[in-house]
C-alpha cells in the first residue's frame, strides 16, 4: 500500500489512460453549457468525446461558465484517502488563475484538524492544463521511488516554477469575451490574421502573459517549438505535453517540430475544457520542464509583450 495519494484538479489535463497507469486520482471542475450542468472530466466516460462536443458547442456560440471549486467538494473528495490511513498530496492551478487553490487549503486544514496525525500537502502548480499536470507526474516518479510525502511535496513546491507554458489560440474572440483583450485588438488581430503567443509568466501568482505576436498559424505553432528551443532542459530525457482545442493537427505539427529538436517522449491531448472555455477551439499548447521562470523578465530572444491576458477566475 502507498504512504500516500496524489490527486490533482481535472485542469491538469492529464490523460484518462495515465491517471489509471500511475494511481492517480482526479477531482472535477463543474461548468455550464447553455444552462446544462456538466462535469469537465468524468472517469469511465472517454475524454475526447467529452472535449470534442464542448469545443463544437463553443464553436456554434455556446453560453459557457465555469465555476468555483468549493472546499466541501476537496474535503469530500480527499476524505477516503485520510480514512484508510493515508497522507495526500494535491495539486491545484495556480492561485494566480484561480481562487481555487485556497478552497484546496481550506480543506486541508480541515481534514487534518479531523485527522490528528495525517498530513495534506496542497500544492500551488503555478501553472495549467499539463502545467500542472507534468509537476503532479513527476512527483508521481518520486512516489513510486520510495520517497516520502512530505519529500515530495516539498520538490514540486521548489520545482514548479520550472515548468513551463506556451500557446496560442485559433480566434481571439474567446479572449476578447472574457475582458482579457480589447475589441479594437481583437478584430485588428482578425484582420491582419496575427496569432498571439502567450505564456504561464513567473510572478507568486502565476498569470497567463502575452509573450509576442505572429503573422499566421503556422508561424505561431513554430514560435512555441521555438521556445522549446531556447528553455528546455534535457531535450530527450523528459516527458513533454502538448494540449489542442479540438486542432489535432496542428498540435501534431507541433509535436513534428519538437521531434526535431530532441524532444522524444511527447504527450497529445485534447485541451483541459475549465481553461479552455477561455481560450477557445483552436488553442494549442506546449508544456515542458526547462528554465526556472522566476527572477526574469523576458529573455533577449523574446519579443516584447503586446498586452497581458489573466484568465478568469475558475
Amino acid at each position: 500500500m502507498k504512504e500516500f495519494d496524489i490527486y490533482v484538479d481535472s485542469g491538469a489535463n492529464i490523460p484518462q489512460a495515465t491517471v489509471k497507469s500511475r494511481g492517480l486520482h482526479v477531482i472535477s471542475y463543474h461548468m455550464t453549457v447553455n444552462g446544462e450542468d456538466r462535469l469537465c472530466y468524468e472517469e469511465g466516460i472517454a475524454f475526447e468525446e467529452t472535449a470534442k462536443k464542448f469545443y463544437d458547442d463553443m464553436r456554434a456560440g455556446a453560453d459557457v461558465k465555469t465555476s468555483l471549486m468549493n472546499t466541501q467538494t476537496f474535503y469530500d473528495a480527499l476524505l477516503p484517502s485520510l480514512q484508510a490511513g493515508k497522507d495526500v498530496i494535491l495539486f491545484t492551478i495556480s492561485s494566480g488563475i484561480s481562487a481555487t487553490n485556497k478552497q484546496a487549503q481550506e480543506a486541508g486544514k480541515m481534514l487534518e484538524a479531523d485527522f490528528p496525525g495525517r498530513k495534506v500537502y496542497v500544492i500551488d502548480s503555478e501553472n495549467a492544463s499539463m502545467g500542472e499536470g507534468l509537476l503532479a507526474l513527476r512527483t508521481a516518479d518520486l512516489r513510486d521511488l520510495g520517497e516520502s510525502a512530505e519529500t515530495c511535496a516539498t520538490w514540486a513546491r521548489e520545482n514548479s516554477f520550472k515548468t513551463n507554458s506556451y500557446l496560442t489560440v485559433g480566434d481571439l474572440k474567446y479572449l476578447k469575451r472574457t475582458g482579457r483583450i480589447s475589441a479594437t485588438l481583437a478584430i485588428a488581430g482578425t484582420l491582419l490574421n496575427i496569432k498571439p503567443v502567450l505564456r504561464a509568466d513567473g510572478s507568486a501568482n502565476t498569470k497567463i502573459v502575452f509573450y509576442g505576436k505572429e503573422r499566421g498559424r503556422k508561424r505561431a505553432l513554430m514560435a512555441l517549438a521555438e521556445a522549446y528551443r531556447e528553455r528546455a532542459s534535457e531535450y530527450d530525457k523528459q516527458t513533454v505535453a502538448i494540449c489542442h482545442g479540438d486542432c489535432e493537427e496542428d498540435a501534431l505539427y507541433l509535436a513534428d517540430l519538437i521531434r526535431e529538436i530532441g524532444a522524444q517522449e511527447i504527450i497529445v491531448e485534447y485541451y483541459d475544457l475549465c481553461t479552455g472555455s477561455h481560450v477557445g477551439p483552436g488553442t494549442v499548447a506546449l508544456f515542458f520542464f526547462g528554465k526556472d521562470r522566476r527572477g526574469t523578465l523576458a529573455p533577449t530572444s523574446e519579443k516584447q509583450p503586446v498586452g497581458k491576458v489573466v484568465t478568469n477566475k475558475v
